[in-house]
């Protein structure tokens, strides 16, 4: 896999690793954003071939645009490869697994025509909206709220214990009440109940009889009200505290794939592998050899 990437000179394999990983340059937004286009319209196909009157009358243009796709995030792929310091870092990251199965099954499925259908996994790829939307203009919003729920994590997983712990309680004490002849016929039915009562959904499905079941559904509501308020406060008080930290780029570690580290930084903050130069709109080209 390595011998795959040197055969590009490195000055060339670096500036490709920037369009390609960062989006602190007009070329890695503007590849940014065209990838985003390509995974949208690509899905967009996807749900349209779908549809039993368009596979009937529209057969050939359908095909023509998935292989159309398919080359394009083949050809993408590669590029990643080639770029990478490491490429099986790359490949067996979380991106680089979506990437891989992105494209698969319309190769697979000259061999196997039943494995077409998983085309569908191809929707995966709408999870890089997320990055590509973090990495343009929200990078800094976005750093914020992904350090505040990193420090609010203790307190969300004791506020879900909490939470699970009263589910249970109430549940329990619904099924004891109610009885399998109102519907709760076991306690995890009773748990199901406790759950969509809590959160205020109110199903239907499952509901008391008993003048206890329902005073006892009455308090469940009113609770679920008041707990509502609780992760909101402990992330209106990590936002305000993250907004104090320092500025989010994405400039990413090309030995680790990394993103978020400080303009100034020299090393990764994971691995401690030498960063490469920041480069943003205002960095000036490099000089001519």
């Amino acid at each position: 896999m390595r011998a795959l990437s040197e055969w590009l000179p490195h000055d060339w394999r670096q500036r490709l690793y920037i369009i390609i990983f960062e989006a602190d340059t007009r070329e890695g937004r503007l590849f940014d954003i065209a990838l985003l286009i390509a995974i949208v319209l690509s899905v967009f196909t996807v749900v349209v071939s779908s549809v039993p009157a368009v596979q009937s009358t529209m057969p050939l243009p359908m095909a023509i645009l998935e292989w159309f796709f398919t080359l394009l995030f083949t050809a993408e792929y590669i590029a990643r490869l080639i770029s990478a310091h490491r490429p099986m870092r790359y490949a067996l990251s979380f991106y680089g697994l979506i990437d891989l199965l992105a494209i698969l099954p319309t190769y697979l499925a000259i061999l196997v025509p039943e494995l077409h259908g998983l085309i569908d996994v191809r929707l995966l790829r709408l999870m890089r909206a997320f990055r590509i939307l973090k990495l343009t203009a929200y990078v800094n919003e976005a750093g914020v709220l992904s350090i505040a729920l990193y420090n609010a994590r203790r307190k969300i997983l004791v506020f879900l214990g909490f939470i699970s712990i009263i589910v249970v309680i109430f549940g329990t004490l619904m099924h004891i009440i109610e009885g399998p002849e109102h519907g709760f016929t076991s306690i995890p039915v009773g748990i199901y109940w406790a759950i969509v009562t809590l959160t205020t959904t109110g199903y239907g499905d499952v509901v008391p009889v008993t003048g206890l079941g329902k005073a006892i559904t009455g308090f469940v509501m009113l609770l679920g009200y008041s707990v509502i308020a609780i992760p909101t406060g402990i992330m209106g008080a990590e936002i305000h505290s993250a907004m104090r930290r320092t500025t989010v780029t994405t400039r990413t570690c090309p030995q680790c794939q990394t993103e978020g580290h400080d303009p100034d930084a020299r090393f990764c903050k994971h691995c401690g592998s030498e960063l490469g130069p920041y480069q943003t709109d205002s960095t000036p080209p490099p000089e001519p050899s």
